[in-house]
């Protein structure tokens, strides 16, 4: 076992004179699991093709893209494990400091838009040769998309990086249909009848069953029919009754094919039983973005979970694919025996932890409702809650020899867990899988807020802290609950934040980091953000896309620094909530006049905690 080649010379002492495919990412190279560019490269491998990887190529020098010749079949590009934007900017727009998938964290080693710029340098330099694109930047930007970093409506990235093909989602049966029809010998321009995938075409009197979406043109110019397109893709993601759509351009058009069909328990070990070195390159010093996923196991992936601000739906699906025991706990066996494991499997689980199942049975035949969520605003009455299988595997997970500890850290959707009458599994989770705090995701208190999240109402949420609570005193365990909690969403006004600052008030717990809501490609909510409107309702919604706005929401949950002391009172008063000023219980900042000449005030914040009780205190926040 070894990694793939990096360079021409590591290619030639495989004896390949030419490769077949020439994966470009974006990412350093890690060959792991958890990262996309290894999984859709060792699959290729094993299906006996020849891949070389091109890993963070310098953009501005064409011998970097030169060094291996012409591919046989084609060019893979993605930007790696995460948009380049977002990897690349806060949401405040400011450049990020640290590239957590590059070598010694540096940062600079990929440009803005990566995904367009690598392939319109191959585009220059091999111009006859098929550019499929991947990914994550690529599968979210597939059709015309607002774009955050411009605040301005995009086209497709197939057009935007004059390449071939878009192959969208998870990959694994895409690429493997794409290579055997180029290695069948069909030219890339012919290959549009694969699930999965996103082309160009001038004329679509071919096409069978399909929606034609408004224009590009109707979409820049009017935000009510960019939201009537959302609308249409948000109902088209089901890979079981998804239809063909189709974008108009003024000179072509973009067709979507409906997603790849989920893939059976079998393919998903077939897919993570592959030869993975689990590492990065020995080229490189050190990847920070393996320490925490290097001795995980992903044990399912799709999302039920209807979150507005999430773009897992549109990138997995809804219908949930899972591993099976026996492979998961071999691959944890195989993990016992690399030299620098401790005894730790620091994660077993997916997007979502606890969700192990399809939601229904119905839906691996005919699919997810289109017009009905699973869990919001009310589960569903054909909800399937069980914990019982992934409660097996973790327990498989802590007999394996050589192991001390298994964790859940993706994360574990607690109004799921909250709907499951048996408590078997919340219980050992609180006693075998937590490795000092749980992370939890309630976002908001306001269940205004919540509803356009969402998420679950508020109720919900502080049952299950009381629930917590009571578990870790009866297993005499003292383990915090890390609730990340977001401020500027669509739907949220002041009043809205300052009825959560009231409610971390009440529960002594102020956040060490402020979620701000990021508007990325592709999700219901940044929908709402550049539109105003709820594309699911056509209702208006309230958006605060003013800096200042924006800021007095974020410091309203701090608002025990006394560094935001101004900005709370400003807030308070244009909320006309100066009631929360005072001495009192329920006050949130006391009655202190500041000046410029002034300090901070008398003895405001000198004795605050970040955290407070000893099961509600964030040690760690997202990084957005």
């Amino acid at each position: 076992m070894e990694f793939l080649p990096i360079n021409r010379q590591e290619m030639l002492d495989r004896g390949w004179e030419q490769p077949d495919f020439i994966y470009i990412s974006g990412d350093a190279y890690v060959d792991h699991p958890s990262f996309g560019a290894a999984i859709i490269t060792r699959i290729l491998e094993a299906h006996g093709y020849k891949v070389v990887m091109l890993s963070q190529p310098n953009w501005k020098k064409d011998e970097e893209f030169l060094q291996f010749g012409v591919p046989r079949l084609g060019f893979l590009v993605s930007s790696g494990n995460i948009d380049s934007m977002v990897n690349h900017y806060s949401v405040g727009k400011r450049r990020r400091d640290k590239d957590n998938y590059t070598d010694m964290g540096e940062m600079g080693k990929r440009p803005d838009r990566a995904t367009i710029v690598y392939s319109k340098k191959v585009r220059q330099l091999f111009p006859n040769s098929a550019i499929i694109l991947g990914g994550i930047e690529a599968s979210l930007r597939r059709l015309a998309h607002y774009d955050y970093w411009d605040d301005k409506v995009r086209p497709s990235i197939l057009l935007d990086a004059d390449a071939d093909l878009v192959l969208y989602g998870m990959g694994e049966r895409s690429i493997v249909e794409l290579a055997e029809a180029l290695d069948g010998g069909l030219n890339i321009k012919d290959i549009t009848y694969i699930r999965g995938s996103v082309y160009q075409t001038n004329s679509i009197d071919s096409l069978f069953e399909h929606e034609v979406l408004p224009t590009f043109e109707e979409i820049k110019k009017d935000k009510k029919k960019y939201a009537e397109s959302f609308k249409i893709q948000h109902e088209n993601h089901d890979a079981i009754n998804a239809t063909t759509l189709v974008e108009p351009y003024k000179n072509c058009y973009v067709v979507q094919n409906p997603p790849s069909l989920p893939l059976t328990t079998q393919e998903m070990d077939d897919t993570y039983n592959l030869n993975y070195m689990r590492a990065y390159h020995p080229r490189y010093k050190m990847i920070p973005a393996i320490e925490e996923v290097k001795f995980s196991i992903i044990s399912n992936r799709g999302c039920f979970g209807s979150c507005s601000f999430c773009a897992l739906t549109a990138h997995q699906g809804r219908i949930i694919q899972s591993r099976s025991k026996d492979s998961i706990v071999k691959e944890v066996e195989k993990i016992t025996e690399y030299p620098d494991f401790k005894g730790y499997i620091h994660d077993v689980g997916g997007p979502t932890a606890n969700f192990y199942h399809p939601s229904c049975e119905k839906q691996l035949k005919v699919g997810t409702c289109k017009h009905r969520e699973c869990l919001h605003p009310e589960p569903c009455a054909n909800l399937n809650v069980t914990h019982k299988d992934y409660l097996d595997i973790l327990r498989a997970c802590r007999d394996v020899k050589g192991v001390k500890k298994v964790f859940v850290r993706s994360g574990i959707r607690y109004d799921y867990l909250m709907h499951d009458k048996d408590d078997t599994f919340f219980k050992e989770l609180v006693e075998h899988h937590i490795s000092g705090q749980l992370k939890v995701a309630p976002e908001h208190v306001s269940n205004k807020v919540l509803d356009i999240m969402g998420k679950c109402n508020f109720e919900l949420y502080d049952r299950f802290t009381k629930k917590y609570e009571q578990f870790n005193i009866d297993a005499q365990k003292n383990q915090y609950l890390v609730p990340y909690l977001m401020s500027s969403h669509p739907g949220c006004d002041l009043n809205d934040a300052i009825e959560l600052a009231s409610y971390l008030k009440r529960i002594h717990h102020t956040p060490q980091q402020v979620q701000d809501f990021y508007p990325t490609p592709s999700t219901l909510s940044t929908c709402m953000y550049y539109t105003g409107i709820d594309p699911l309702t056509g209702k208006s919604v309230y958006v605060a896309k003013d800096p200042h706005d924006k800021l007095l929401q974020r410091a309203l949950m701090q608002y025990s620094y006394p560094k935001n002391y101004d900005l709370v009172y400003e807030a308070l008063k244009k909320a006309n909530r100066l009631d929360l000023v005072g001495l009192s219980k329920k006050c949130l900042i006391p009655p202190i006049q500041r000046t410029s000449q002034q300090g901070r005030g008398n003895d405001y914040g000198k004795n605050r905690k970040s955290g407070s009780n000893s099961r509600s205190s964030n040690k760690r926040g997202r990084d957005y």
